[in-house]
């Protein structure tokens, strides 16, 4: 009877011990997968960034050059009648709705918004952008 519970008492704790260390390997797996994604998600997330701040850039710089047209011909719109101001105002408008979402994309990443988002804002600028150089042209 004492031999049976010595082997009973040596069989549950070798038991106990082999699954502890399968708990233990399997912890340090569940850890090393979780970092290794964090570690890859980061570096998805800043060459993402990068790009995003480079298109936010071209952005920019299309606005720029897109304003000082409007600014070019302002006042040859502001010297004609009142209907040619509306003309102009209007067309211009659709600058100020272009700069606003340049904006938007700016704060966007300023705050580290997920890259999906970001992008979709960069896609609605690049639109407003072109509402605006089609403004333009129509003057």
């Amino acid at each position: 009877m004492r031999k049976s519970r010595l082997n009973l008492f040596k069989s549950t704790s070798m038991l106990i011990s082999v699954v502890g260390i399968i708990m233990i390997i399997s912890t340090i797996i569940v850890v090393a997968y979780v970092g290794y994604s964090m570690v890859s998600s980061g570096i998805t997330n800043e060459i993402s960034s990068g790009t995003q701040y480079d298109e936010l850039a071209e952005l920019k710089a299309s606005y720029s050059n897109l304003s000082v047209k409007f600014d070019s011909i302002k006042a040859t719109y502001y010297a004609g009648g009142s209907d040619d101001i509306k003309t102009y105002n209007d067309a211009k408008i659709e600058l100020s709705r272009a700069d606003s979402a340049i904006q938007n994309v700016q704060s966007a990443l300023d705050a580290d918004k997920p890259s999906n988002e970001v992008d979709s804002r960069i896609q609605f600028a690049k639109e407003k952008l072109e509402n605006a150089n089609a403004a333009y042209n129509r003057l």
